[in-house]
């Protein structure tokens, strides 16, 4: 029997047809411009820079960053209004994939536009968002994230941070760590308790604060990799103007929700060919020394694998959704790719074998490196724990684990 295409669905058709053309014409252009531009001055930063090795190179990523922004491919999903394309979620999810499989260098500017930008576009003034977005568009300010403080690092809700107003100013005082790239920006966004007596999740509003400024001291964390691109921000009466408060006074805990959602957003499917590429090269080095011998290492080669393409599928199934509200989605995904990174650096010291405890004479190899922060992923941006915790609470229905 011969199905008869309706004339709707012939349409629908035609559409998807148009809408497949378009993107690997879209596809094709972006894969054109980094084959362009990713040479001369910016070849040797192929690979460069990420988690655990944001020193590599930074001077020269941060012009690498410039350079995309001038040709317009930075912010691809902001709307016009503000220097983006509108690009679609594929649009963007095409650009990322096709980004990470150039090898291009990790950008420096990643806080701003894919955390406080779409931010500040849900959340934000317009006059913050006249403000703000032109710098992190043109990469001309960059930012860092002033979320975790000694005593609340997975229990976000329990910082200590305060700030007051006094005068036409808000006066910040506390201390935050684990601050990324904090050495390097020019402003923070900070979560703060701005109401007297207010515990947990009440009475917190989230802050832009410059970080040129007497009253903010910096300190870097030396980490087991032996860089040090963490560090603890120090805020002894910082001032910022009353105005750079984002949402009402008071009501921040469902702006950092919302920044916190948009970290796992469509940037994580470039990540995951990043991870697909180490895959690749762990399994040729275990297949160069005779580990893929071993059934067992095989066998979690092969997981490694199907473990991928769970992410991808959990990714692409959610990709797009508003999970402001709702962060059911957004902890799964950090559950899965922390879990799954973590399990590839212990991965790779089995295949190294002894080798691997042995450090060289100046530095660590690609691998103990990659064993040595991967211990980290699950905890930075949400430890393990506290993902389970939403999925169990806010998701599966569960009753509230006992807080003090």
């Amino acid at each position: 029997m011969v199905a008869i295409q309706t004339s709707d669905s012939a349409t629908a058709a035609g559409r998807a047809v148009d809408s497949a053309e378009t993107d690997a014409r879209f596809a094709a252009e972006v894969r054109a411009w980094l084959a362009e531009n990713l040479r001369g001055e910016f070849a040797a930063l192929r690979g460069l820079g990420g988690p655990g090795r944001e020193h590599e190179a930074f001077d020269e990523r941060l012009a690498w960053d410039r350079r995309l922004a001038a040709a317009g491919w930075t912010c691809l999903g902001w709307p016009e209004a503000y220097g983006g394309r509108a690009a679609s979620v594929r649009r963007q999810v095409i650009f990322h994939e096709e980004y990470a499989k150039a090898n291009a260098p990790a950008r420096v500017s990643h806080v701003g536009e894919e955390l406080l930008g779409p931010t500040l576009l849900a959340f934000g003034t317009e006059a913050q968002r006249e403000r703000f977005l032109p710098g992190i568009k043109s990469v001309s300010e960059l930012w860092c994230q002033g979320y975790s403080e000694p005593g609340a690092g997975s229990d976000l809700a329990a910082i200590a941070t305060t700030a007051h107003r006094d005068g036409p100013d808000w006066s910040v005082n506390g201390q935050k760590i684990w601050t990324s790239l904090a050495h390097v920006a020019d402003w923070c966004f900070v979560l703060a308790r701005t109401e007297r007596g207010s515990s947990r999740h009440h009475g917190l509003s989230y802050l832009l604060v410059p970080m040129n400024q007497p009253g903010i001291e910096v300190r870097p964390i030396i980490q087991l990799t032996g860089t040090s691109e963490f560090n603890e921000v120090f805020f002894d009466n910082a001032r910022t103007a009353a105005d750079l408060v984002v949402g009402e006074p008071g009501a921040g805990w469902r702006v950092a929700m919302g920044t916190l959602a948009v970290e796992r957003g469509i940037s994580t499917l470039g990540q995951q060919i990043r991870f697909a590429r180490e895959l690749g090269d762990l399994e040729a080095l275990a297949r160069r020394t005779g580990a893929a011998d071993d059934p067992l290492i095989a066998d979690r080669i092969d997981r490694a694998w199907v473990g991928l393409r769970v992410l991808r599928a959990h990714a692409l199934r959610t990709m797009g959704g508003d999970h402001v509200d709702d962060g059911g989605a957004a902890s799964v995904a950090k559950l899965l790719w922390a879990e799954w990174h973590r399990g590839l650096g212990e991965l790779a010291m089995a295949v190294r074998g002894p080798a691997g405890l042995v450090a060289g004479e100046h530095d660590l190899d690609e691998w103990q490196r990659l064993y040595l922060f991967t211990r980290a992923d699950t905890i930075y941006g949400g430890s393990n724990e506290v993902q389970r915790n939403i999925i169990a609470e806010r998701v599966l229905g569960l009753p509230r684990e006992a807080r003090p």
